[in-house]
This record gives structure tokens, C-alpha cells and sequence, in this order.
């Protein structure tokens, strides 16, 4: 009878346990549908043209004298590599790491747009190909996505 108080207060800790740890993760839903379209359509860009007859992929590799080689190495990092570790471990911290990198992101692929569109003469620039504009509409869905989930918790432990 003296055991049952000890093995009650193990109980609770262990239930404390999970429930921190519950705490901690999230659970994207169908949101992760999107995520992982939205990642398709990043990698999917990587083969189209982004500048010229550039593609991003040549654009990253630093291949071709392309301008939003910034933009090509963020979109890669907040679009591909970092879903892929947040979707796998489920943790709100990594959400918002996510949010924030996709905004960053974002910000980059609209100015890298911009500048394809810019010179310092008097002509226009070659303007954005078909890859560098899907690229900023993947990146700025998963911006959505991500302040989404980030922001849905409910209350802090």
C-alpha cells in the first residue's frame, strides 16, 4: 500500500513528460500537401530558365552571371532544406525558423525580380524567366503556411 503513492507520482511525472513534449510539436494537417508542392515547385524551377536562357540550377552552381544568385541559394535553403527537417521533427521553433527564412526568402525573390527587370542603361534587362517567377510564388506560399502553423499554437507552456 505504501508503494501505490510513489508509483501514482511516477505516473504523473511520466504524463507531465508527454505532455511538455506534446507541447513542443506541432501537426501541419494538410498544410503539409502544401508545404511539399511547394517544395516540388522550387526543385521544379531549378530546371526552367530564371534569367535568359539561365536556369537556376546554373544560376546556384554560379555557373551563369546571373543576378539572384542570393535569391537562388535562400529559396533553396527556406524552401527545400529547411521543410525538410521542420516536417520531420515537428517542432513550433523550426516553424517559425521557417517563417522568418521564408520571408527573407520572399523579400529576396521580389527584388531579384526587380533587378532582372533593371540596368544601368537605358534598355530594359533580360526580366524574370518562367523558373525565377515560380520560385517567389513557392516561396511565398510557403511563407503563408508557415505563419500559419507557427502562429496557430494555441498557448505557450
Amino acid at each position: 500500500m505504501s508503494d501505490e503513492p510513489d508509483d501514482l507520482a511516477g505516473l504523473r511525472d511520466e504524463i507531465d513528460r508527454v505532455g511538455r513534449s506534446a507541447a513542443r510539436r506541432f501537426d501541419p494537417g494538410t498544410g503539409a500537401l502544401t508545404i511539399a508542392v511547394a517544395v516540388l515547385a522550387i526543385l521544379l524551377s531549378l530546371v526552367l530558365p530564371w534569367v535568359g536562357d539561365s536556369t537556376g540550377l546554373r544560376v546556384l552552381l554560379g555557373e551563369a552571371d546571373a543576378m539572384p544568385k542570393f535569391f537562388s541559394y535562400a529559396s533553396l535553403l527556406a524552401g527545400v532544406l529547411l521543410p525538410a527537417i521542420t516536417l520531420a521533427v515537428r517542432r513550433w521553433a523550426l516553424a517559425w525558423v521557417c517563417a522568418l527564412a521564408s520571408f527573407a526568402a520572399s523579400v529576396s525573390g521580389v527584388l531579384s525580380i526587380w533587378m532582372t527587370q533593371t540596368t544601368t542603361g537605358h534598355q530594359p534587362g533580360p526580366g524574370p524567366g518562367l523558373g525565377l517567377i515560380l520560385a517567389v510564388i513557392a516561396i511565398v506560399v510557403l511563407l503563408v503556411k508557415w505563419l500559419r502553423i507557427a502562429a496557430s499554437r494555441a498557448g505557450l507552456p
